[in-house]
């Protein structure tokens, strides 16, 4: 069975919004590991896994258009904590993925994702655990920016937005399903997540969704530390 093992905010009431974007990365955050994994220019070290024109950089972020899309930090990941600015339009639907597999044209059907989602009609909102940890109310607003700080260790996986923690989710390796309500957007049906393909100890891939033509996901200040 899926477990969390500590929630700080009731998961129906938030933090009320606020704009909150990361600092530059600074000494101390050096010092203490942190790396730039996107360099606010170019998308070097990152590929798409469909149509590449859909992600480019605008005023220091990445942007994603078009249909559904997903672009991947080439480099596979055991332990590291995440920390990523994160924007979405009105009615957009995004979403941030760790230790996912590489896969062609297709939605990622392995690994967890963080949602980014305000008022897409998806009811399913930002902070939520895509399939494992629902969350119905965002913690900002359309347009706005905010923080994701997400931390995978060993079999944890810990979230954080704009500073405050939502939980800290145990991995115990059930089967489930993710993705219905994409594959209802889409008209195709998801695969199967199994104990397998969801594991947290996992080595993987961070990718940044582009969910569908009416979705504008924005991304910027993307720092990574690797944990032992």
């Amino acid at each position: 069975m899926k477990r969390i093992t500590m929630i700080l905010l009731a998961l129906g009431i938030l933090i009320a919004a606020s704009p909150n974007t990361a600092a530059q990365l600074t000494d101390e955050m050096k010092n203490d590991g942190w790396v730039a994994i996107f360099d606010g220019t170019t998308l070097d070290g990152w590929k798409a896994n469909d149509r590449p024109e859909d992600f480019y950089v605008e005023d220091g972020a990445i942007v994603g258009r078009g249909g559904r899309n997903h672009l991947y930090f080439m480099e596979e990941l055991g332990n590291f904590e995440l920390k990523i600015d994160c924007k979405i339009n009105k009615g957009g639907n995004s979403g941030v993925f760790v230790k996912s597999q590489w896969q062609e044209n297709a939605w990622p059907t392995s690994g967890f994702e963080l949602q980014v989602n305000n008022s897409h009609s998806d009811p399913v909102k930002t902070g939520s655990l895509y399939d494992v940890i629902k969350i119905f109310e965002a913690p900002h607003n359309d347009d706005e920016w905010f923080t994701y700080h997400i931390k995978c260790n060993r079999n944890t996986l810990e979230v954080r937005v704009n500073d405050k923690l939502l939980y800290i989710y145990e991995c115990q390796r059930s089967a489930g399903r993710r993705g219905q309500g994409q594959a209802q957007e889409q008209g195709e049906a998801a695969p199967p997540i199994t104990p397998q393909t969801r594991r947290i100890s996992q080595r993987g891939y961070i990718a940044l969704q582009q969910h569908d033509p009416g979705s504008v996901g924005m991304f910027k200040n993307i720092y990574l530390r690797k944990l032992p």
